[in-house]
């Protein structure tokens, strides 16, 4: 095997870490090599992860074949496309199971989501039989009934509405892939009507249904911490944030229907000190209400909810990752649950943090509220628009209003204005800034826009784009509770936390959003 090394994104440790968690987010951008069996993998392959001195890794696949190493049977990492800026939720296979398991099948078909991602539809079949070793429909099929069973379990829905929640076009076909699946009839699953809340209320009364329910996440998971970021981040119109710091809170949700309502039980998750009781491998749900412009609203509404929450987390591995790290020891200690939050809409948050620049929080909010309220999308379908809230950013209206009439309307400086009309420019120009866009690219795009700076790319890539790694490190209440001066010497300390830079710089921001969230909660 050659001995040459090529040049990595990351350290060899830091690449470490990240296989060690098997952490899908840099499948693609860095490959494992293992000398002592000559085999190459993903960072998220399910084999067992070899010894440190045994591994090297490599930032393509074709690198690795160049050093000797031989494709995995089990991860097949030669599926993955042999460049750096793609990983795991950029490439075609990955992208096309994220807009499956956002519900593109359902919503535009197969057809619909090859147009989508630029291939044939014979292409797409072949790639996705290749790589994972189904089709489209049927991994559409397995998503609604993995789907269809959660919410058999965690609500009191009639299953008539179960399964056209679920996206099943008709009750038959319900049923014969729940028996298909799991070897069952639906109706013979078990049903946990103790853990749902009052009120359910299916679409069968004339109004917009709602459904209670509770999203797992593993444990521990500090409510507190992410109540008090929400609290801190919250839009008014898009948001409600009771002044009682244990209450609901209440979150406008993008849907295809609309705008979905998700109200948050926070005082009823578990507080940290009974979570560390839990066993290990130990499950938290988080109880919620959904109220819905349709059933098959549902599966949108809550793989939104499970980005913002950032409840598909393994605090474990952060916790192997930073826990022994001098600065940051004692903050993982003190909160073991905290999560990294993701935008619940990418083009409302990359205009809201234009806004936010060199303004307090509260300004922040003022300015974003006003935003979202003048460019709210107009002409929502039926049972759309939810009362009390507005809906998503309308960004082609923001892009079409003049500069100086911009400034007038937000009350903002010219200069401020001019940014926000540009970025909204390039957003409805079709710039991707959600969780499967290529990372580097939209850095370039956004960095390219006069009046956007370092920190508020390194924004939209932590909560946007869902970068783990993403690091602000220009940011005044980051250094401050690191004690330096310059971006330079954040960089230079933040070195040892690669590849989870983006969960770092959470942890030393917790202590400043909790005081927030208690200073300035309505």
């Amino acid at each position: 095997m050659s001995l040459s090394q090529p040049i990595l994104p990351l350290d060899a440790d830091a690449c470490y870490r990240a296989a060690s968690g098997r952490d899908a987010r840099w499948d693609g951008r860095i490959y494992l090599g293992v000398t002592s069996t000559g085999i190459y993998c993903r960072p998220s392959c399910p084999a067992r992860k070899p010894r440190r001195e045994n591994c090297r890794f490599f930032p393509s696949a074709a690198a690795c074949v160049a050093a000797g190493f031989r494709a995995c049977k089990r991860c097949r990492p030669e599926a993955v496309p042999g460049t750096r800026d793609w990983d795991a939720r950029g490439d075609l296979v990955a992208r096309a199971m994220r807009r499956i398991r956002d519900g593109a099948i359902d919503e535009a078909g197969v057809a619909g989501l090859a147009a989508e991602l630029a291939v044939s539809e014979r292409h797409l079949r072949r790639v996705l039989l290749d790589s994972i070793g189904a089709t489209p429909v049927q991994l559409a099929r397995t998503r609604r009934a993995h789907a269809a069973r959660s919410l058999i379990e965690e609500t009191e829905l009639p299953l008539a509405d179960i399964a056209f929640a679920a996206g099943f076009g008709s009750v038959r076909q319900f049923g014969d892939t729940m028996r298909e699946q799991f070897g069952v009839a639906p109706s013979t699953l078990p049903r946990r009507r103790a853990q749902a809340l009052p009120g359910t209320r299916s679409a069968g009364s004339g109004e917009r249904p709602r459904i209670a329910l509770r999203l797992h996440t593993r444990a521990p998971f500090d409510a507190a911490a992410m109540r008090a970021f929400l609290a801190a981040h919250a839009i008014p119109g898009r948001d409600e944030i009771a002044a009682v710091p244990s209450s609901a809170t209440a979150h406008a949700v993008d849907v295809p229907g609309g705008t979905a309502v998700a109200r948050i039980d926070w005082g009823a998750v578990p507080e940290l000190a009974a979570q560390r009781g839990d066993r290990a491998g130990g499950t938290v749900g988080i109880p919620l209400e959904l109220e819905l412009p349709g059933l098959a609203d549902t599966l949108p509404a809550i793989q939104t909810l499970r980005r913002m929450l950032d409840l598909d987390a393994d605090p474990a591995q952060i916790q192997a990752a930073l826990g022994a790290d001098p600065t940051l020891g004692s903050l993982i200690a003190a909160r073991p649950g905290l999560r990294l939050p993701a935008a619940r809409d990418p083009h409302e948050f990359a205009l809201a943090t234009v806004l936010g620049q060199q303004v307090s929080l509260a300004a922040a909010r003022t300015l974003q509220g006003r935003l979202v309220r003048r460019f709210a999308t107009a002409d929502l379908p039926d049972r759309g628009a939810a009362p009390g809230f507005v809906a998503r950013i309308d960004v082609t209206r923001v892009a079409a209003m003049p500069v100086a009439e911009l400034r007038e309307e937000l009350r903002i400086t010219g200069a401020r204005a001019a940014t926000l009309s540009a970025l909204a420019t390039v957003l409805a120009g079709g710039l991707d800034l959600g969780p499967g866009a290529d990372r580097d690219r939209a850095r370039a795009e956004l960095a390219a826009i006069r009046g956007i700076g370092p920190w508020t790319v390194e924004l939209v890539a932590m909560r946007a784009l869902g970068d783990p790694d993403a690091y602000p490190a220009g940011d005044l209440i980051l250094r401050r509770a690191l004690g330096v001066d310059a971006p330079r010497d954040a960089e230079r300390l933040a070195e040892p936390w690669r590849p989870f830079r983006g969960y770092a710089t959470q942890f030393l921001w917790a202590d400043f959003l909790a005081t927030q969230s208690r200073k300035d909660t309505p």
